[in-house]
């Protein structure tokens, strides 16, 4: 069996850096889960998109009259969680779902509680947390309108990555328990390094059914009939 090339992020191919990961979703996630898993993904590209707007609106922010610390985080945030996201909380609810591995659902539910407490921080809008929130775009009104309008927009789209984040860790989690995961059984993957070399169920039945049977059984060797006289 060929060995699969990594395939994202997709980079053009002048550019020297090879993508990291290997992603396929109807090959390596099983279609009762296939539908779920893209959600996912397309909400990890949605709160990317969301640092984007952000990072804009803290810029006219900054022109309208705000700190320039804002924007600074802003861009710091879009830098760090874009990348941080996939690889902290993505690939491990893609992972959990492609060999059923309860540690990569347990770190999924520790790391995306996490990035939703802060999603719903950043909803809010605290002055110099670099995020332009309801609290910051409200406040703004007084100072330049059509700043604060262009603030309400990541303020929105934050409070709504949050809404979804909600809904994901409810069905991930009533999955899980459904599907008898456990702590118990995480800490068992963590001490057998199975976590490390989870294999999706396709991917394990080739691996056995497909190089170590024979592609015709075997003939045996009779002597000739000169033998027998």
């Amino acid at each position: 069996m060929s060995e699969k090339q990594n395939n994202f992020p997709p980079l053009p191919k002048f550019v020297r850096v090879k993508p990291c990961f290997y992603q396929n979703f109807d090959e390596e996630i099983p279609v009762q889960y296939r539908t779920l898993v893209k959600k996912i993904y397309r909400l990890w590209m949605l709160y990317c998109i969301t640092l984007v707007v952000n990072l804009v609106a803290c810029l006219a922010w900054w022109i309208g009259g705000g700190g320039g610390v804002n924007f600074g985080f802003s861009v710091l945030w879009l830098v760090l969680f874009s990348p941080c996201s996939y690889v902290c909380w993505f690939r491990p609810v893609y992972k959990a779902f492609r060999a059923d591995s309860s540690f990569n659902f347990m770190a999924f539910f520790w790391i995306f509680g996490i990035q939703f407490i802060l999603t719903v921080i950043q909803a809010i809008g605290f002055a110099g947390w670099g995020a332009c929130g309801w609290i910051a775009a409200s406040f703004f009104f007084n100072t330049n309108v059509g700043s604060a309008v262009v603030m309400l927009f990541p303020a929105i789209m934050f409070t709504l990555c949050a809404i979804l984040m909600a809904l994901t860790l409810f069905r991930v989690h009533k999955h899980y328990r459904g599907g008898g995961g456990s702590l118990h059984k995480a800490q068992e993957e963590w001490n057998s390094g199975a976590w490390k070399v989870a294999q999706s169920s396709g991917t394990q039945f080739s691996s056995v059914s497909g190089s170590t049977l024979p592609e015709y059984p075997t003939v045996p060797s009779y002597p000739s009939n000169n033998q027998w006289q």
